[in-house]
């Protein structure tokens, strides 16, 4: 017996779920397919199919999708779209703003503007975002 086919799925399991760990942990950094494939210890093509299969995503799309998704909460924490940018490990404000835009559907900074305003609402007038069944439900309406 040669090759992955002697290893019991639960291991080939565990190792995928590692490099999903090692992109989680590294995000920030630049890490490389190469890098997380080896991390994981498996051919690079046979580490991007498990991973899809076992994720739904290419490795290199759920490293898009937890950036992106990190960048989101530093934008509203007040981050500029740059900080946002290098903190979440892009190096480019350019590719950055771009990919926000196609997982968010709204650019860096709208995005950001328009939390921050929701945030400021909120503050001014919280009982505007409780949901009406709870306020009714609770007299406050």
């Amino acid at each position: 017996m040669s090759g992955m086919a002697s290893f019991p799925k639960i291991y080939l399991y565990r190792r995928i779920v590692h490099a999903k760990l090692f992109i989680d942990g590294h995000y920030h950094q630049a890490i490389n397919l190469d890098d997380i494939a080896d991390e994981a210890f498996f051919s690079k093509f046979h580490f991007i199919r498990l991973f899809k299969t076992t994720y739904g995503k290419t490795p290199h799309q759920y490293l898009i999708a937890v950036r992106v998704e990190q960048a989101r909460l530093l934008l509203q924490k007040g981050a500029s779209v740059t900080e946002a940018c290098y903190a979440v490990g892009f190096d480019s404000v350019t590719s950055f703003s771009a990919l926000f835009k196609k997982v968010i559907l709204l650019s860096p900074s709208v995005y950001q503007q328009r939390e921050l305003q929701r945030a400021a609402d909120m503050v001014k007038a919280p009982l505007k975002f409780i949901p009406n069944c709870f306020a009714q439900e609770n007299g406050w309406v």
